[in-house]
């Protein structure tokens, strides 16, 4: 039997990582339980600084998830605070497999602050190597 797997992204701002990357894959931003981040913190379990107001809830300050609610088997993607910002290249990626519609998705990504970093051809393959807001790689294929 195989594991399930999320993939887990460090972010300087996982909330609005969260928010661009679902509109990105056209996926969701997955709910949290207000009312549930309010008892925890009532009885003492959290503090307030462990939460914040963002696009007017209450939610956990430490991360967001997405999920791509069409695919339920589909790995969830957790967008998880850190402290220290981002200094090397990625190791890992995500290659989004676009097809032919591949240089208007790189030019809508960048309208909504992402920034191509190089066209690569080996091949028949051809892709678009980019950098969503926070500076993590990603590739269009």
């Amino acid at each position: 039997m195989g594991y399930e797997i999320q993939v887990t992204i460090d972010s300087d701002n996982p909330h609005e990582q969260a928010a661009w990357w679902a509109a990105a894959l056209d996926w969701q931003v997955e709910e949290q339980d207000e009312k549930f981040i309010r008892e925890m913190v009532d009885a003492g379990h959290a503090s307030e600084d462990d939460t914040l107001l963002f696009d007017g809830r209450l939610v956990w300050k430490i991360g967001a998830a997405i999920v791509d609610s069409d695919r339920p088997s589909a790995p969830r993607v957790l967008f998880q605070w850190v402290p220290e910002s981002k200094t090397v290249k990625n190791r890992l990626h995500f290659d989004l497999r676009i097809g032919d519609d591949r240089e208007a998705v790189a030019e809508s990504l960048v309208d909504t602050g992402a920034s191509i970093l190089y066209r690569g051809q080996l091949g028949p393959s051809t892709w678009i190597t980019m950098a969503d807001p926070e500076g993590n790689e990603f590739c269009l294929s």
